[in-house]
């Protein structure tokens, strides 16, 4: 095969696998990602929280919850003096009153421009270095300096994100009788009822949204625990889980929205979910938002701490 015929296939190949790529304003396709060969902070984008909230009614100044946004970046990986590379995971933990969060692409590339960057000493202090390096980066893009970075290598234990007696809310009925048809989230579709004293945990892995900027599906469970004076009726719980099908989302929105709704039905005395979704990109998000403190370290001390690293679900 002469020079000619292999670079007429690879640009054949080259046509074939960019016909999904994103396009330009001129409508040409958006080049390929190249890796970048030194660290550049101006990759990382901020994304203001109140753009999110405010629809739902969430209050920048009293907000109803606490919580934290913990993502896990499975494919960390930069280069010792040697160009021997290191590969681990990283995790990054920031609270949810923060002003921003970050872009999840624009995390991707940044941590991406490491890849190929040797580190000036290689000791037991290498990542530690590295990681301050990523919290004080981060901490100037979303102007917020509560953000923990913390690198864990393959061989750490593992444990479970969220404790507790969470119950697969799909098998607590036959929901094969059950109409599913509204795929756009609607508070309306909650439904409560009475009860003294109320206290259930359900788990689902049917939660489903999409990516705000490219619609391509992001998959997700959740985790919900409810102590009211009222019940939100499982069937209803479900088909509004299922509703958020269509819904055009950040992670972090959809857990917010799924609380605020739970939360102004509810009235709960304590009230927790958090949302495990799919590893995209090496990078799964797992925002989760609860009424206190204690709630939220009783169930989810796991997930919000960057010292440990988490059983994945199915689809991480």
């Amino acid at each position: 095969m002469t020079d000619l015929d292999i670079s007429l296939a690879r640009s054949a190949i080259e046509q074939l696998a960019g016909v999904h790529l994103g396009k330009a304003g001129d409508g040409t396709a958006v080049k390929p990602y190249v890796t970048p060969d030194h660290v550049d902070p101006s990759l990382l984008v901020a994304v203001p929280r109140v753009l999110n909230r405010t629809q739902y009614g969430i209050d920048e100044l009293k907000l109803p919850f606490v919580g934290y946004d913990t993502w896990n970046c499975y494919e960390f990986s930069t280069l010792m003096p040697n160009g021997l590379p290191r590969t681990g995971l990283l995790r990054v933990v920031y609270p949810a009153d923060s002003l921003n969060i970050v872009e999840s692409k624009s995390l991707k590339l940044y941590l991406n421009s490491y890849n190929m960057v040797k580190q000036d000493h290689d000791d037991e202090f290498v990542m530690t270095d590295v990681c301050d390096k990523i919290r004080k980066d981060l901490s100037h893009a979303i102007d917020n300096d509560d953000i923990i970075v913390a690198y864990h290598d393959n061989d750490d234990v593992f444990s479970k994100p969220i404790t507790g007696n969470f119950v697969n809310l799909e098998k607590t009925f036959d929901f094969s009788s059950v109409e599913f048809n509204q795929f756009n989230e609607s508070p309306d579709i909650l439904q409560t009822q009475p009860a003294e004293s109320y206290c259930t945990q359900y788990h689902s892995s049917l939660l489903r949204s999409n990516c705000r900027v490219t619609n391509q599906p992001d998959w997700g469970d959740v985790y919900i625990h409810i102590k009211a004076n009222k019940s939100v009726m499982p069937i209803s719980l479900l088909q509004y889980i299922v509703s958020m099908r269509k819904e055009n989302h950040f992670h972090e929105e959809i857990c917010e929205c799924i609380y605020k709704r739970l939360y102004d039905i509810l009235n709960p005395d304590e009230l927790l979910v958090a949302c495990l979704y799919t590893r995209r990109g090496g990078i799964d998000i797992n925002p989760v938002r609860a009424s206190s403190n204690e709630v939220l370290c009783k169930y989810a001390t796991n997930l919000t701490n960057a010292d440990t690293v988490n059983i994945k679900t199915l689809r991480q």
